[in-house]
């Protein structure tokens, strides 16, 4: 895509989280531990379900898929935010705010298809027990991550059609630690009442309505589970209400933030570190603590490279 703005603004202010220096030394040092944490337990969660037979199934390769999009989600700005807590300048050039936008785009949009996906997978595996392995075939799995990846594409380059494009020249200040589009369009020196409405439609209201028909297919879910008392009713009970939890947690913050977009409330910026940072460490977490056979191939899976390294060292 060829950036041809023609303003006089060629890099965006980010104002952080906090402008007190001793605020910013404890937030390096907190999102350093967290962004760490985020990243190895995605990247523990993908090699993870990629070595172990036992999570050869639909659902473990759509959740590592899932903890890949999400290890991505936490670097698109994290590793940025985190080096300006020690930098009085926290600058960023246009081209890579513009950068910033269209990968949390790109990934928001892939995220909301894989968790329909999952929640697709679920319905079928409680309510067609029977046909499940013909439905969620190996073919089916591939088609749906790369649709997701698509789908992610094509809302990323929607958002910046017209953004890239908008004259910026002043006020170059952006209100958050990333490149936010809704804040980064509030600075263009045009009306932007009807993009912020193509905002309100494209991202707000799909997240609203992908959010409830996620809501009506885990009711449907739980209806269904709730007519059996066996131990495997009780494990999909486990397994669905884990994946609603992370919904939940992904859709909440992203409906409030991209539905009211022509208004910036004081919560917007506490919002934006939970989804982009919060949750995909919350992800790996719930997910392996409410999944038994994740935690015991996690743990078969971690003491087997310690014996490796063990074995290396041995003289």
């Amino acid at each position: 895509m060829a950036w041809n703005n023609q303003s006089m603004v060629t890099e965006f202010i980010l104002q952080g989280l906090s402008s007190s220096w001793e605020l910013q030394i404890f937030y390096f040092l907190f999102f350093f531990i967290v962004y760490a944490a985020t990243v190895l337990g995605n990247l523990l969660i993908v090699l993870t379900i990629m070595s172990e037979p036992r999570l050869h199934s639909p659902m473990y390769f759509l959740l590592g898929n899932l903890s890949f999009i999400d290890m991505s989600l936490a670097s698109f700005a994290t590793p940025k935010m985190i080096a300006d807590f020690l930098s009085k300048h926290k600058a960023i050039s246009f081209e890579g705010c513009i950068t910033q936008i269209f990968f949390l785009h790109l990934l928001g949009g892939a995220e909301i298809v894989l968790l329909i996906s999952m929640s697709f997978d679920r319905y079928v595996a409680i309510c067609k027990p029977l046909s499940y392995l013909t439905i969620m075939s190996r073919r089916m799995c591939v088609g749906l991550v790369s649709l997701s990846w698509i789908v992610g594409i094509f809302h990323a380059m929607s958002q910046l059609a017209f953004t890239v494009n908008l004259p910026f020249c002043g006020p170059n200040e952006v209100d958050s630690f990333f490149c936010d589009l809704p804040l980064v369009i509030k600075l263009a020196c045009v009306d932007t009442y009807i993009l912020g409405v193509f905002m309100i439609s494209t991202s707000g209201m799909i997240a609203l309505v992908c959010f409830i028909l996620l809501v009506i297919s885990y009711t449907i879910i739980l209806v269904t589970v709730r007519k059996h008392s066996s131990g495997g009713s009780s494990k999909a009970l486990s397994t669905c209400s884990a994946h609603f939890t992370v919904v939940t947690l992904f859709f909440g913050p992203c409906i409030f933030i991209y539905v009211w977009p022509f208004t910036n409330f004081p919560i917007d910026k506490v919002l934006s570190v939970f989804y982009t940072i919060f949750t995909p460490l919350l992800n790996p977490v719930i997910y392996t603590l409410r999944n038994k056979d994740v935690k015991d191939c996690m743990r078969k899976f971690s003491s087997h490279i310690f014996k490796s390294r063990k074995t290396d060292h041995t003289p």
